[in-house]
């Protein structure tokens, strides 16, 4: 349900926006065209729709890039309560509610749907690497507790073998360290969030992004374009611009 109201607030919010830029371009626009009389109320209609005709677009375009997202792409649709991304060597992050303590696990060996505890998949992660066939990191036994804290404690380490679906655990990160010379890994831990942002976006949301602003961008050039031009067509217009100049 959380998806739900996120959507609900963000529609709420586009259509006071919307509703705002309506009536002030509709408002400039018949001011900047009151001594035309042909074609006018035209104008001062397209002025007032455009904020709604943007909106709805916005609206086409995110619904657009989050079914492709989420169906094929297996990526979140960029808005809500949970993100989650694939990792290179065919692994998943997942974080709910918060983005600094997350999953990683294997989808390939879990039920649709659910996260359970299996040898090859590590709950509470806060800090991630990749190296070959291996995955390191930092976790967080209680990050439930800790949750929304953002104190970025962690009490326990780990190594997770890919290829054989199992992972060892260290409460001292001396050992972890140890471990990690032994397997030829030089331990450099980044946040999950940092981890999860690299693999999150890729060209298709740079497509999606440019395919939300240029059609409207280029909407408005042109409906500037042509209520300047029907001013300059209109004698009374063109009159009445000097005027303020006189």
């Amino acid at each position: 349900m959380g998806i739900i109201f996120v959507l609900l607030l963000w529609a709420i919010i586009g259509l006071i926006v919307a509703s705002t830029g309506g009536a002030i371009f509709g408002v400039v626009t018949a001011f900047f065209t009151r001594r035309i009389t042909t074609g006018r109320r035209r104008m001062i209609t397209a002025a007032a729709v455009f904020p709604f005709l943007c909106l709805g677009w916005g609206g086409v375009v995110f619904v657009v890039q989050a079914v492709v997202n989420e169906t094929l792409l297996d990526r979140d649709m960029g808005l809500g309560d949970t993100w989650h991304a694939p990792l290179p060597n065919g692994y998943q992050i997942l974080m709910i509610d918060v983005t600094d303590v997350g999953s990683v696990y294997n989808p390939k060996t879990q039920p649709s749907g659910v996260i359970t505890n299996r040898n090859d998949a590590v709950f509470g992660v806060r800090q991630l690497q990749f190296a070959n066939r291996y995955i390191a990191g930092a976790a967080d036994s209680n990050s439930f507790q800790h949750l929304g804290t953002q104190n970025g404690q962690v009490d326990s380490y780990f190594v997770l073998d890919i290829k054989l679906g199992e992972h060892m655990s260290f409460q001292d990160r001396g050992d972890f360290q140890k471990r990690c010379k032994a397997l030829g890994i030089e331990p450099q831990l980044e946040p999950i969030a940092t981890v999860y942002g690299r693999y999150r976006f890729t060209s298709f949301d740079i497509v999606t992004a440019v395919f939300f602003v240029l059609p409207p961008l280029a909407a408005a050039i042109l409906l500037v374009v042509w209520i300047v031009r029907q001013l300059r067509a209109s004698p009374s217009a063109g009159s009445g611009l000097q005027h303020p100049l006189k």
